[in-house]
């Protein structure tokens, strides 16, 4: 019979074998800490349309960029029929290159969902999260004006047949943005160069290789295209999903709850 002096000692070994045992196998996960974060556009848009989310990731130590995007914003002034997809794929990569940015959660808003797709496959090395945001995610030869839902097709052949070289803003209301902010996005949105959503994507499996990515959809806003991606990176293990209730621009109406899922992506 075990003395009660020898079944302590045995059962302080065992739990402490347990312990040890259990933090072999099951490792605290650490805390991630400041990000690097670079937030690109959709259509019409600008860096401005970031501003709320990027306060408040800003605010938690984060370092944020949201670079406006050639033609549009501040920069429509350089708007000009040569502005394609590969210019705005250009905009990205060279703001990652001269800030020497590393680790990046790379997060595109709708065309710009095409955007960070070519800016993977220039500097794939450089991000390690990815996040569409009531996004395009083209395969190779993709292009928005294929993708795209049928008015705002009807509005880029019709475009094209008058000679544009761009397309006027698609208004606040169309993409559900709340009623409140609508006049404010309006007055800040900027024709959308043609070639932009005319060029074909290029797409050879970098975005594949990246480990984290993560697909939002914002579901106050109708969008067959977008209901089919949230679909299909549902049944994908590599894939994150999240629904928001808020319209298309969602870094307008719901810049909290979207700041926490760009964190959440890291």
């Amino acid at each position: 019979m075990l003395s009660r002096r020898r079944f302590a000692g045995l059962t302080v070994a065992a739990t402490t074998a347990s312990a040890l045992s259990q933090a072999v196998t099951s490792p605290a996960k650490a805390k991630s800490g400041p990000q690097t974060i670079v937030l690109v556009h959709g259509a019409w848009h600008g860096g401005w349309c970031w501003r709320r989310v990027a306060d408040r990731l800003e605010r938690k130590g984060h370092k944020v960029f949201a670079p406006t995007l050639t033609g549009l914003g501040e920069r429509s002034h350089l708007i000009d029929a040569k502005t394609g997809l590969a210019t705005h794929v250009t905009d990205i990569v060279n703001v990652i290159k001269w800030e020497n940015l590393n680790g990046i959660v790379l997060v595109g808003h709708s065309y710009g969902g095409a955007v960070i797709n070519g800016v993977t496959e220039q500097v794939q090395d450089k991000i390690a999260s990815l996040v569409f945001l009531e996004a395009f995610v083209p395969d190779n030869g993709d292009s928005l004006e294929v993708g795209a839902s049928q008015p705002v097709k009807d509005a880029i052949a019709a475009a094209k047949g008058r000679g544009d070289i761009s397309l006027k803003p698609v208004p606040a209301a169309v993409f559900r943005v709340n009623e409140k902010d609508r006049a404010w996005v309006d007055a800040m949105c900027t024709p959308q160069p043609i070639a932009t959503l005319t060029e074909k994507a290029v797409f050879t499996g970098a975005r594949d290789k990246i480990a984290k990515k993560t697909y939002i959809r914002a579901k106050g806003f109708p969008s067959v295209p977008f209901d089919t991606l949230l679909a299909k990176f549902k049944t994908d293990a590599a894939w994150k999903t999240h629904e928001m209730a808020c319209g298309h621009d969602a870094m307008v109406d719901s810049p909290d709850e979207l700041a926490g899922l760009i964190e959440g992506a890291a």
